[in-house]
């Protein structure tokens, strides 16, 4: 079986999506994600210039050769535009292995861990009174985990919290949070660490006082803090029982953590910008972090995300996979596959895509109860309808950033 036609295929339904499709020789096909977000054109330029001629009449069954080959014979490695194209390419080759096998991914991965995955979603609201009725929203929506976000007074707009609601799921409700903005040039947003941190204690006080002590809560503090100003809140937070707090601290600066776990016990989840284990090496080894955040998408596909899994599972650090709605239905059902059959798994992420996105690609993911399954059609069970694809053009689109009170530009 050899690989005939390699296509790269960039639709904007909902939001712009990167996918790779792979057909070999016998007419099995497999779809990977190479999205991006904010950069895909970047990801698009390398698949289609620099990969995909290395891909036609390669033997797609040889998966871990091909990851090292698109590794290690780039030479400049690494990186969040090479990682995402290996992953398309990753991905696909999974799907197509697990096509011809006639099983769900799961399955070759070492079958199922688990009868389903505990999802969170995202709740949020400019007070406590929109805070509360997103709440109740998900937990309608048969969430029983939920990450809270909330406004900051005095500023006007922040990480997290929709500056209108959302209604393109299709029932004319507020379902998720995208900050990436259709537009030629990215949003500018404000920021004031020390606001926040005087305000985020008293969210999580009245959440609580609100909901009880058992529901799973989490927030996502999105590397805007010095390592200090992190422990700070970690302790802040201890009497609210955090499932976790995510990206407290820009985290390349792996160091940083220990600063942080020296003083507060408030579990730690980090990763979702890196790409390969080498992000990871000594957060994991000092178990300075509790959850690894990467996204198959953005860490070199299922075949590197696994290793970097079983690494951290000789720590007892779990898995909290990147799940928002940049991961295309492709790149999260990747995900969904992985934590079904991995040991450590801890929570997943989960943003509904919009009714678009479903269109175009068919998935046969289900979420019940709280709990996600992605399915046992065989492969990764989902499927890109071309047509309705080729409806939704490219359109550029940034994420944002921010400015604080004396016009310096901040982590965002």
């Amino acid at each position: 079986m050899l690989i005939k036609k390699a296509e790269v295929i960039t639709t904007s339904p909902d939001r712009n999506f990167v996918t790779l499709k792979l057909t070999t020789d016998s007419g099995i096909t497999g779809l990977g994600d190479g999205t991006l977000n904010g950069r895909e054109l970047a990801v698009v330029a390398y698949l289609n210039e620099h990969i995909v001629p290395l891909l036609i009449d390669r033997d797609p069954q040889n998966i871990e050769d091909t990851w090292q080959f698109l590794y290690r014979s780039a030479y400049w490695r690494r990186g969040p535009v090479t990682m995402a194209a290996i992953a398309a390419v990753d991905v696909a080759l999974w799907d197509i292995k697990a096509k011809q096998a006639g099983l769900p991914l799961y399955q070759l991965l070492g079958g199922a861990s688990r009868t389903g995955l505990l999802a969170y979603g995202h709740a949020s609201g400019k007070d406590n009174e929109e805070l509360f009725d997103s709440i109740r929203e998900h937990q309608a929506d048969g969430f029983r985990a939920i990450r809270v976000q909330s406004g900051v007074p005095g500023l006007r707009s922040i990480y997290g919290v929709p500056a209108k609601p959302t209604t393109d799921a299709g029932d004319g409700r507020e379902h998720h949070y995208e900050p990436a903005q259709r537009a030629l040039r990215p949003p500018e947003e404000d920021w004031d660490t020390r606001s926040y941190l005087r305000h985020l204690p008293t969210v999580f006080e009245a959440v609580r006082n609100e909901f009880g002590p058992e529901v799973p809560l989490l927030h996502d503090g999105h590397h805007r803090m010095t390592p200090i100003q992190a422990a700070k809140l970690g302790k802040a937070l201890e009497p609210y029982d955090l499932f976790w707090l995510e990206d407290c601290t820009p985290a390349e600066n792996q160091e940083a953590l220990r600063l942080v776990r020296q003083h507060t016990t408030t579990p730690l989840a980090i990763g979702e910008i890196f790409n390969t284990v080498w992000d990871y090496q000594l957060l994991i080894k000092e178990q300075l972090i509790d959850y690894v955040r990467s996204a198959i998408t953005h860490t070199g596909g299922v075949t590197q995300l696994k290793k970097i899994l079983e690494y951290a599972g000789q720590y007892q650090i779990r898995s909290g996979i990147h799940g928002p709605t940049d991961i295309s239905p492709v790149g999260f059902a990747a995900g969904l596959h992985l934590g079904m059959a991995i040991h450590n798994f801890g929570i997943q992420e989960y943003m509904p895509h919009g009714a678009k996105t479903n269109a175009t690609f068919r998935q046969s993911m289900t979420f019940t109860d709280g709990y996600l399954h992605p399915g046992d059609n065989p492969g990764l069970g989902v499927e890109l309808d071309v047509d309705e694809a080729g409806k939704y053009p490219y359109q550029t689109a940034y994420l944002p950033y921010n400015r604080l009170a004396d016009g310096t530009v901040h982590d965002w």
